[in-house]
Parts: structure tokens; C-alpha cells; sequence
């Protein structure tokens, strides 16, 4: 079994006052998708916002590390921790499944033991600054009640504000 508990007291207990500038000016082709069969320790990252969703049959912990994310879901005594990090980021090479570059449409699924199962999809696409606008409030409006929001004023440029949304 999994140390939540200690992965959430690591959390919570994080010091906001020292907090780096996040990594904002990205392209998205040099963002690495990982997949772990584990838990991560939260000091490998800078995390800007959290929050944990418990169901019947999982428990998630999501992590807002800039406009990147950590999210790991717990069934039982089984982890699956999905990482999208930014160049330099280090990560372990213990518990990896996958890792890749976003580049082009990418689709990923696989089978673990004990039943579990994992499927995402990328596509990236390209926006006008209207339509990149409207979906940064559309999306700050749908988080009120559903997933992770955060918002990076400070780094804004040519009026568009970067952001993460996790759902």
C-alpha cells in the first residue's frame, strides 16, 4: 500500500513563500509526457495548486506544477502517476512506463496488472487570440465546479494570460 497520507502532509506542508517563476514560455513540442506505476514526491516539483478527488473506487492527488500537472491515482495498492513537465524537469527512471515529446497527435493505452487500465489522447492545436481568450473563460468558469484552474497573471504577454486547467 501506497504512504498517501505522507504524500499528502508533504503537500500541504509545501512553502509557498519561495516559489519560482513557473515555466510559461513553453512550446508545446518540448513538453514531455511521462507515465509511472508509483507515487512521486512532491519536492521534485513546484506545486502551485492541488487538489484530491476521493471516489468508491480510486482516490486522485492533483498537482498544478505552472502550466504543467502531476496526477496520480490510487485503486487499492495500485499507482498510475501521469506527468506533463517542461524541459529540465527532473524525474526518476523508477516505476516508468512511457515517456514521449508532444509532437503531433499522440495516442497511448495500456493494460497494467490487476485489471487496470490507462488511456489518454493528445492533439494540440492552434488558437487566435480571441478563440485563446474565450477559452481561458470559458474553462476559469467551468472550474468553479469541475477540475484544477490556475491562472499565471504575472506572466501575461500581448493580453494573454497563461493558465493550467486539470480535469
Amino acid at each position: 500500500m501506497y504512504n498517501r497520507q505522507r504524500i499528502e502532509d508533504d503537500c500541504l506542508s509545501w512553502d509557498y513563500a519561495f516559489m519560482e517563476t513557473p515555466h510559461i514560455n513553453v512550446a508545446i513540442d518540448e513538453l514531455t509526457f511521462s507515465l509511472f506505476q508509483r507515487p512521486l514526491h512532491p519536492e521534485l516539483f513546484q506545486i502551485y495548486s492541488q487538489r484530491q478527488l476521493k471516489t468508491e473506487k480510486y482516490e486522485a492527488i492533483i498537482w498544478v506544477t505552472g502550466c504543467t500537472h502531476v496526477v496520480s491515482v490510487f485503486a487499492g495498492d495500485s499507482c498510475l502517476t501521469e506527468v506533463i513537465s517542461a524541459p529540465g524537469q527532473m524525474l526518476p527512471h523508477r516505476g516508468l512506463i512511457e515517456r514521449f515529446q508532444f509532437r503531433g497527435p499522440r495516442s497511448h493505452k495500456c493494460t497494467l496488472s490487476k485489471g487496470v487500465s490507462y488511456m489518454t489522447d493528445f492533439q494540440v492545436e492552434k488558437m487566435s487570440a480571441n478563440l485563446y481568450r474565450q477559452s481561458h473563460t470559458d474553462l476559469e468558469h467551468f472550474a468553479r465546479n469541475r477540475g484544477v484552474f490556475v491562472k499565471f497573471p504575472e506572466q501575461e504577454d500581448g493580453g494573454l494570460q497563461p493558465f493550467c486547467y486539470v480535469d
